[in-house]
């Protein structure tokens, strides 16, 4: 079959249960790399620098506020800034310092980074990444991938991108299609470029790679096309690929070795036959390491398919929360949070790694937000839980966690089932933070955390696997949750799990959250206001409507001894398909369309970067 009649045929598979992207267009033309005779950024790490010398100049480099040179400004993924120039006194007095397009127009979910006196960010597809004097802010080069253009017709959720990478001299940056591409930071010149998937199997590229010494740790996409998912650690020298662990599988896929302190065998074990074949658990979330402990965490996301009576098991491991070691990629714990998911509550949501009191010890934390409305503590070293709340009340798929297996404690009445519509599941399959990074604040001891306040009717249904095409099998319809809003930001106490203030919003909080040693937070939301809150209170301190609706994630840096905070507008992502993609069906988007058919109302589509000063 050609591949623009494929590309028609998933488009018209997809509206009404699932989402699309868009049709797939003639072939992109050739990568475009606009370089300029410019002096390189003022702190360029030699390539030549061996691994454990680089991995040491990041840790110190992500620990100088006047740089932001990780997605999530750190290992820990806090995204908590020490600068405090701008306070909750002055804050309202900051004004728009200077601005540019970002030459696309769907969804921007990264941040860009700031690496010495150069910033470099990358647009949702087609994926522009760009390198911006920070002096004069004129456009030191370009570059925008030559794609696989079918990739559109298979991107779930939008044609977002989560930013690039710094490391060794290189700007690292994932294009939709899977290419993932090594820039040289001073020129734009291509280093190397490794494609990590193929689009015609239903796989794409959205998530930000991390750089961990002389390795690229990247993710995949496709866990509504049966892609079973998997984690890659590519050479940050020259591309290869060193190790790729899958998600679920035999033991030696999974790479769980005799280092790995859970159950072996249960990559198949926990399925029916050969379903772990198409047992999605992709990894597109946030990534985070501890030197300390030489440990790799991140989370996999929903089995395939939606339908779980034609699942029956765990489904490991879909759900998890994984430690690994980067340099070899083997595992060293596992803990799933939803066993045998019958929600689509993906666990890829940001770990963040904070030391927690717990009576009269200190022990090494791993917090996380997960989409089914559970946030948890674990002890990073073990794996151990040491706590699990519900941050949104909501929350009636599961009335608890029991502490002694770690299993979610289910309300019977809300487990979805093939042909049964089941109503009022709180919450929806966006769950109640989806990839939307929260922010550790030291000096209140409070998490940040943007949420999504929806809930949902779900109608299971069987579904035939074939490669590239959607395997969802469910018709979700999405909307509010109790008392109307469909999203807030709140602040969560971690000694006990409990809620300290809300600051509702009336669209899902689907930007990510920043604090400052200035008693600020910072976020964005979909109808496109930025605003600035009190991190004690929650009390607004100043906004300002951006071009369009935010979705991404706001960073500061200091430049000349000025703070600034920059963020992207862009509206889109999974919350705001239908306006992204024109979809009007209310199951459309994978339910999501119902949830947000307002959102026009509010804002358009645009792609900008603003920074802010005083």
């Amino acid at each position: 079959m050609k591949r623009q009649a494929l590309a028609a045929l998933l488009v018209a598979a997809l509206s009404g249960s699932a989402l699309i992207g868009g049709l797939a267009v003639a072939r992109a033309g050739a990568h475009q790399t606009q370089p300029a005779a410019l002096a390189p950024p003022a702190q360029h790490v030699a390539q030549t620098m061996a691994a454990p010398r680089e991995q040491l100049s990041l840790l110190a480099m992500s620990q100088d506020p006047n740089q932001w040179v990780m997605p999530s400004l750190n290992y820990a993924n806090t995204r908590h800034s020490s600068l405090d120039q701008i306070t909750t006194q002055n804050v309202s007095g900051l004004k728009a310092a200077w601005t540019m397009s970002t030459g696309a127009t769907r969804g921007h979910e990264g941040q860009p980074l700031v690496v010495g006196n150069t910033m470099y960010l990358e647009s949702a597809y087609p994926n522009h990444v760009y390198a911006v004097d920070l002096s004069d802010y004129h456009i030191i080069w370009q570059y925008t991938p030559k794609q696989d253009a079918f990739a559109v017709s298979v991107a779930c959720c939008d044609l977002v991108n989560r930013g690039v990478a710094y490391g060794d001299g290189k700007i690292i940056a994932a294009a939709l299609d899977g290419q993932i591409i090594a820039l040289d930071a001073a020129t734009g010149r291509v280093v190397w470029n490794f494609k990590n998937d193929d689009p015609e199997r239903g796989q794409t590229t959205t998530a930000a790679p991390l750089v961990v010494g002389n390795r690229v740790i990247v993710g995949v996409s496709g866990g509504e096309f049966g892609v079973r998912g998997y984690l890659t650690g590519l050479d940050l020298a020259t591309g290869h690929k060193i190790w790729r662990a899958y998600s679920m599988g035999p033991d030696s896929d999974v790479l769980i070795g005799s280092q790995f302190t859970g159950p072996h065998g249960q990559g198949t074990a926990t399925w029916q036959g050969d379903q772990w074949k198409v047992g999605g658990g992709t990894t597109w979330g946030w990534y985070s390491y501890d030197p300390n402990l030489d440990l790799l965490y991140y989370g996999t996301g929903n089995p395939g398919t939606w339908n779980p009576s034609q699942r029956p098991g765990d489904n490991k491991w879909s759900m998890t929360i994984f430690a690994r070691k980067p340099e070899t990629g083997q595992a060293v714990w596992a803990y799933q949070m939803t066993p045998h998911d019958k929600w689509d509550y993906d666990g890829i949501n940001e770990m963040i790694l904070v030391d927690l009191k717990k009576g009269d010890q200190t022990i090494p934390g791993l917090v996380h937000f997960d989409r089914n409305g559970f946030g948890y503590e674990l002890d990073r070293r073990t794996g151990k839980l040491l706590l699990a709340q519900k941050f949104d009340p909501s929350v009636n798929w599961a009335d608890s966690i029991d502490m002694a297996s770690g299993r979610p404690v289910l309300n019977a009445s809300k487990a979805t089932r093939a042909g049964v519509n089941v109503s009022n599941i709180c919450p929806a399959a966006m769950g109640n933070k989806d990839q939307q990074p929260a922010s550790y604040d030291p000096q209140t001891g409070y998490f940040i955390i943007p949420t999504n306040h929806n809930c949902m009717d779900y109608k299971a249904f069987a579904v035939k696997y074939k490669s590239g095409f959607p395997f969802v099998g469910a018709i979700v319809k999405m909307y509010p949750g109790p008392g109307g809003n469909r999203g807030a930001v709140i602040a969560w106490d971690p000694s006990d799990g409990h809620i300290v203030w809300t600051d509702k919003e009336r669209f899902p909080a689907w930007g990510g959250v920043l604090t400052t040693d200035g008693g600020v937070a910072f976020y964005g939301t979909m109808d496109g206001w930025f605003k600035a809150i009190d991190t004690k209170t929650g009390n607004q301190l100043w906004k300002f409507k951006m071009p369009s609706g935010v979705i991404a994630n706001p960073i500061t840096y200091m430049h000349d001894g000025k703070q600034y905070v920059a963020l992207m507008s862009g509206v889109g992502g999974w919350a705001g398909i239908g306006l992204a993609a024109g979809l009007a069906e209310p199951t459309a988007g994978l339910g999501a369309v119902n949830a947000a058919q307002d959102l026009s109302r509010y804002t358009n589509l645009g792609g900008d970067l603003v920074v802010f000063s005083l």
